[in-house]
């Protein structure tokens, strides 16, 4: 009796099917997709709309870059934003709101079409701009935030606007979480406090 092979369909993996663009960060060889990229994907939102910052992310951001621009010798930091990428290794390329460069680190040479290399002094974040489908939010900081410490950052500093918590990483498990409405040192003895500034602006996180 012959019998016939018929060709089995192979189905495609996740990975195979969902395009790079909507990849935020690969750790250890792992994607993390974009928050909100099934989405896109069911073409209910558009790759922009995923990628935007909220209103009130954006103003976070906005003062903790006035705050570095004031504070921060320009001929020694570099101030880089806009979702700076930060290849660590092979299969663990990260992004970041915001990284402040040594110069000496981030020397001329290193400035190219890829991403940096090299380690800034210090990394923020404002939010999770990942989807956690597999881990947890708790689970996935810690991921990130020590894989930013082991790579050389001398602080990890986590701005989540909806818990209005700051979180404090630096160097040999020292973590701190704070309420944003206290005073919290940002760089070099230099303190900032998201809350009060909120509140001097007229702004309400709540609002929406």
């Amino acid at each position: 009796m012959v019998v016939e092979k018929v060709p089995v369909k192979r189905r495609k993996s996740k990975e195979m099917a969902i395009p790079d663009s909507l990849i935020y960060e690969t750790i250890d060889g792992k994607p993390f997709y974009r928050k909100g990229y099934r989405e896109v994907l069911n073409k209910n939102k558009t790759l922009e709309e995923i990628m935007a910052s909220s209103s009130l992310q954006g103003v976070v951001i906005s003062h903790i870059l006035r705050i570095f621009f004031k504070l921060l010798d320009e001929n020694q930091y570099h101030i880089l934003t806009n979702e700076i990428g930060v290849h660590i290794e092979h299969k663990n390329n990260l992004a970041s709101e915001i990284g402040v460069y040594d110069k000496k680190v981030l020397t001329p040479e290193k400035i190219n079409v890829h991403l940096p290399d090299v380690p800034a002094v210090l990394f923020v974040e404002v939010d999770i701009k990942a989807e956690l489908e597999d881990t947890t939010e708790t689970g996935y900081i810690r991921l990130k935030t020590q894989k930013l410490l082991d790579f050389g950052a001398e602080k990890v500093i986590w701005i989540l606007t909806k818990p209005r918590q700051v979180i404090i990483a630096t160097p040999g498990g020292k973590w701190q979480l704070l309420d944003w409405d206290l005073d919290i040192e940002l760089f070099q003895g230099h303190n900032f406090n998201i809350g009060q500034y909120l509140k001097n602006e007229g702004i309400n996180p709540e609002n929406g």
